[in-house]
């Protein structure tokens, strides 16, 4: 399971009503901020999420209203919080002015936190034993543009019933057989792996792209997501604006969750030209389980259940 916090869901420039772009997603023990646009710091307080643990930065690229906030946040870390290292991951023009940023927080000195700047290429980020973390380039105003897929790996569930008809008792026999060693039982019988553990099971995809001009070389990065996070700034009826500007619209974000077989989609970097109303009227024609994301929506993404939205406390 992943949770997905939206910080900021604007375009370009800040709402009454949403900030500029950031999300938090969260796995386990580990939090990843997307984005941080101006404003971010504020978000975090009042979504609760705070600051702990908040030192891995996904960088969609390299646009100042996606990164701005990252000087506030270096700031407060450095004198604040009990977080000694940022891992800031873009591409080279984004991380070239997150450098440029931090020059004019810390000027000549030595930052008080470490600073660690990954130049991506496409491909696997990080990975542990049940989760990967994969990068791949969007195509938007300029160079070294990313979206990110987040992948639970597959794995085998544990069949009880097997298990009990076989006589494995509850206990670290059964955790060993989970993680592939074979047991060998009070009366001499060994269990094997395969006796008690069914076909393997995809785990939860979710697929977060940023900014975007293009759709096709989108379709197999977000093949079969159970959810898919992507900009709509505008409507077919400024269609040509969106490609001006490098933009997709609400439709053009459907047909590709269409395209890509997705289960959910969620749209957010709405332009304030726009009610919520008609960037969700125009998707969900052809894209029913179309989200538009307000600012501090909360969400559960399953691989085995509908995206579920979390109401936030008054």
């Amino acid at each position: 399971m992943f949770e997905l916090v939206f910080l900021g869901t604007s375009a370009s420039a800040p709402s009454i009503r949403r900030g500029l772009p950031a999300a938090v997603v969260l796995h386990r023990e580990y939090r990843f901020l997307m984005d941080c646009g101006e404003g971010t710091q504020r978000q975090l307080l009042r979504s609760g999420l705070g600051f702990r643990r908040l030192d891995k930065i996904l960088l969609t690229h390299g646009h100042l209203d996606h990164i701005l906030g990252l000087a506030g946040l270096a700031s407060t870390f450095s004198r604040w919080e009990m977080i000694d290292q940022m891992e800031i991951y873009g591409g080279k023009l984004a991380l070239d002015r997150v450098e440029a940023l931090m020059r004019v927080v810390f000027g000549r000195y030595r930052p008080p936190i470490r600073m660690v700047l990954t130049d991506l290429k496409p491909g696997i980020i990080m990975a542990d034993d049940m989760f990967e973390l994969a990068a791949f380039p969007v195509t938007h105003r300029g160079p070294d543009n990313f979206g990110y897929i987040f992948q639970e790996k597959a794995r085998r569930p544990f069949l009880v019933d097997r298990a009990e008809a076989l006589g494995v008792p509850a206990g670290p026999e059964r955790s060993r057989l989970v993680h592939g060693t074979p047991v060998t039982l009070a009366d001499g019988r060994t269990i094997r792996p395969d006796d008690v553990l069914g076909p393997p099971r995809a785990g939860t995809k979710f697929v977060f792209v940023g900014d975007a001009a293009e759709t096709q070389d989108l379709v197999e990065p977000a093949r079969d997501a159970d959810a898919l996070v992507i900009e709509a700034t505008y409507t077919s009826l400024e269609a040509d604006v969106a490609r001006e500007f490098g933009h997709l619209t609400a439709r053009q974000a459907a047909e590709l969750a269409v395209t890509a077989g997705v289960r959910s989609l969620i749209l957010h970097h709405i332009s304030r030209r726009y009610s919520e109303r008609e960037i969700l009227d125009e998707a969900t024609q052809l894209f029913p389980d179309t989200r538009v994301a307000r600012d501090l929506d909360h969400f559960q993404i399953r691989r085995d259940a509908p995206l579920v939205q979390i109401e936030r406390e008054k």
